[in-house]
């Protein structure tokens, strides 16, 4: 803490709060103290367990530049440059979309799936898995999964690839991965969905799992999200017409990418839990389309097999 202290950080907070609240934000207390404990750079418990700790000028002077970021919309993620997902911390700008809480439900999924097929396969010799992570963005469920693998000593016999068409948000990921120390597990290509950008590739792999967070709010809904979301990338939220056109591209491909008694898990927008099944029904005949729901009971991933009798 540098600087003469101008305040306590009960005081600060209260300041911040009223700031936010005046500016329209529904979670003035929580952003408030988020903030704080970033300029000061301790946790928030330590903010609300020591109300009267003074604070220097610096921090203060921090402080009141990020709550006015807030205030003008941005996202607190985007402030604080870090974003927490599936218990571990993201570096997060306007490179990529800021990873979703609701996108772990994902995670949860396909960290079952690995689970199962490395039992399965280690007991039949079939290795090794191979997975990717389509539209990484951040790289938020492929690094998750790699630190998972890294924990159980599997990430040599699973063959992990992270995919997007933005080279930025490339950049942003492989940062990512550095930080947590798979840098080197994950192959990132610049591909659109499933298709390489470079042309010495004579066509796409093939996958056991295919994971992917695309764009899935409609076009029209777009102007009514919150005003932080007009801070990250368009191309990473706009779905089109119905949500689902960068999917169903995706299902598209599908056929020609898909092991047999492969897995794609998709996540989808609430609304849409009918919709990707009659979806799937129409270009995806014959393949098994389960809706799985997130913590809150609303549909959330589309769970798509290839079945070997196919």
């Amino acid at each position: 803490m540098t600087g003469a202290p101008t305040g306590t950080t009960e005081a600060l907070l209260r300041e911040g709060v009223e700031r936010l609240r005046i500016a329209g934000s529904e979670t003035a207390r929580l952003d408030a103290e988020l903030l704080l404990g970033d300029a000061i750079g301790v946790g928030r418990t330590v903010i609300l367990a020591h109300p009267e700790a003074p604070v220097g000028a610096d921090a203060a002077t921090r402080f009141r530049a990020g709550i006015e970021r807030r205030a003008s919309g941005e996202p607190v993620a985007y402030i604080r440059g870090i974003k927490e997902f599936y218990g571990l911390a993201f570096a997060v700008d306007s490179r990529a979309l800021i990873p979703r809480p609701e996108t772990e439900r994902l995670v949860e999924l396909a960290e079952a799936e690995v689970r199962r097929r490395l039992a399965t396969a280690r007991a039949a010799g079939e290795l090794p898995i191979r997975i990717v992570d389509v539209g990484t963005g951040s790289g938020a469920i492929a690094i998750a999964l790699a630190v998972l693998l890294q924990r159980l000593g599997a990430l040599g016999v699973v063959s992990l690839m992270a995919v997007d068409l933005s080279t930025d948000a490339l950049d942003l990921a492989r940062e990512n991965a550095v930080a947590h120390a798979v840098g080197d597990a994950i192959a990132f290509e610049r591909w659109d969905l499933l298709d390489a950008t470079d042309p010495a590739r004579s066509g796409p792999p093939t996958f056991d799992l295919i994971l992917a967070n695309l764009p899935y709010v409609r076009h029209d809904a777009m102007p009514d999200l919150p005003i932080a979301a007009s801070f990250e990338p368009v191309a990473a939220l706009d779905g089109g017409s119905d949500g689902l056109e960068v999917i169903e591209r995706l299902l598209e491909r599908l056929p020609e990418s898909l092991a047999m008694d492969g897995l794609a898990f998709v996540e989808i927008g609430a609304d849409q839990g009918e919709l990707i099944v009659e979806r799937c029904e129409t270009l995806l005949p014959g393949w098994p389309c389960v809706v799985e729901a997130d913590l809150a009971g609303l549909p959330r991933v589309a769970r798509i097999s290839r079945i070997s009798s196919r």
